[in-house]
C-alpha cells in the first residue's frame, strides 16, 4: 500500500469512528454571575452617561422632541454640514445640514470619506460599560456607514438602555438568532502601541456624540 493510499485509509478510519460517537448532552449551564444590575431607570440612565463620557464620547441629553435643536447645536459647534442618514432613520435634519442617504443606491466609500458626520439610532445601550450596541436594523444601517465618518452621532434612547451586560445580552437574542452583526462601542475608536500611546480614529470614527434622550411624556 502507498503511503498516499495508507494516509487515506487512516483518515478514513478517524473519521468513521467520529461519526459512529454518540453525543452526550452537556445539560444546563450553571450561571453564578450576576445577571441584573439591580438599578432603577434613573441609575441606569446616569450611570449610562458616566460610563460613556469617561470613554471620551460627549453625551448630550434632553427630550426626543429636542433632537433637531441638539443636532443644529452640536453640527454648528464641531462645524459638521455633510450627515450620513441610514435608511430607516426617520429624523427631521435642520436645514443647515446636506444629508446624504445610503438608498436607494448605497454610498461608496470614497463617498463616506467626503462625508463629515454619519447619524444612526442604535439596537440598545449598557450602562454598566457604557456601550452602545448596532445590529443593522433600521436607521442604523450598515456597518460601514458608522466606520468611514470621522464623527459618529449616535441617538440612543431611554427605553433602550439595559443595566447590565447579561441583561443586554439576552435583549440582542432576536437579533443573534437572525444572525446579524452586532457591533459593540465603547467610545471612539482607539488604540494604543506597544508604549501604550493612545491613537484616535484608525478603525472607526475619531468623534463619538451620543444623544441621549428621554422619551417624551
Amino acid at each position: 500500500m502507498s503511503g498516499a493510499a495508507s494516509k487515506d485509509s487512516a483518515r478514513e478510519a478517524i473519521l468513521a469512528r467520529v461519526r459512529g460517537a454518540g453525543v452526550e448532552s452537556a445539560g444546563r449551564v450553571t450561571r453564578e454571575y450576576r445577571q441584573n444590575s439591580g438599578w432603577n431607570r434613573a441609575e441606569i440612565l446616569e450611570q449610562f452617561a458616566e460610563r460613556t463620557a469617561e470613554y471620551k464620547a460627549e453625551v448630550i441629553r434632553g427630550q426626543q422632541s429636542d433632537l433637531p435643536e441638539l443636532l443644529e447645536r452640536v453640527c454648528k459647534q464641531r462645524k459638521l454640514s455633510r450627515i450620513v442618514v441610514p435608511a430607516g432613520l426617520e429624523v427631521k435634519l435642520p436645514s443647515s445640514l446636506t444629508a446624504l442617504h445610503d438608498e436607494p443606491i448605497p454610498l461608496t466609500p470614497e463617498q463616506l470619506e467626503t462625508c463629515d458626520a454619519v447619524l444612526t439610532s442604535c439596537a440598545l445601550g449598557i450602562a454598566e460599560t457604557g456601550t452602545i450596541v448596532l445590529d443593522g436594523g433600521p436607521g442604523q444601517g450598515r456597518r460601514v456607514l458608522s466606520l468611514i465618518p470621522d464623527t459618529h452621532l449616535c441617538i440612543v434612547l431611554e427605553s433602550q438602555l439595559f443595566g447590565s451586560v447579561p441583561e443586554g445580552v439576552r435583549a440582542l437574542e432576536g437579533s443573534i438568532l437572525q444572525g446579524r452583526a452586532l457591533t459593540f462601542i465603547s467610545g471612539p475608536s482607539a488604540t494604543s502601541d506597544i508604549e501604550l500611546s493612545r491613537v484616535e480614529g484608525v478603525h472607526g470614527p475619531r468623534n463619538l456624540v451620543v444623544l441621549l434622550l428621554e422619551e417624551d411624556t
